[in-house]
C-alpha cells in the first residue's frame, strides 16, 4: 500500500509531518489543560485545609505541622480525601455535623496526640 503525500503549506512539508506535529500539540494542550484543572481545584482546597488546621491548632493546642498531621491522620482513618475532612470540620462552624466516622477518627487523633505530648 503506497503512500501519497501531498504539501500543505508554502515551505513545502508534507501533510504527513504537520499532521503529527498537530498530533504532539494537541496531546500537549489536553495535558496543560488537566494540570491547570489540577491546579485550581489545589487552590480552591488550599483555603478550606488552612481553616481547618487552625481549628485543630486551636482544639489540640499544637503547632502548624502537627495539625496538618493531626488531619492526615484523620484522613487515614476515615479512608477520605484530606480535602473532605477539612470542609467537613470547617462545616461545623456553620452548625453542620461532623460525620461520626470523622468525629471518631479526630477524637482518637487528639488523644494519641495528647498522650505524645505528656511522654
Amino acid at each position: 500500500m503506497g503512500k501519497t503525500l501531498t504539501v500543505d503549506d508554502e515551505r513545502g512539508a508534507p501533510a504527513e509531518a504537520a499532521t503529527t506535529r498537530d498530533a504532539r500539540l494537541a496531546s500537549r494542550c489536553v495535558e496543560l489543560l488537566a494540570e491547570n484543572e489540577q491546579l485550581r481545584r489545589a487552590m480552591e482546597s488550599r483555603a478550606v485545609i488552612d481553616q481547618a488546621r487552625g481549628m485543630v491548632m486551636v482544639l489540640a493546642p499544637c503547632s502548624r505541622g502537627e495539625a496538618w498531621a493531626l488531619l492526615v491522620d484523620v484522613s487515614q482513618h476515615c479512608n477520605s480525601k484530606l480535602r473532605e475532612v477539612a470542609r467537613a470540620l470547617v462545616g461545623t462552624t456553620d452548625g453542620e455535623p461532623l460525620p461520626a466516622t470523622m468525629r471518631r477518627a479526630l477524637h482518637h487523633a487528639l488523644r494519641r496526640h495528647h498522650a505524645a505530648k505528656r511522654r
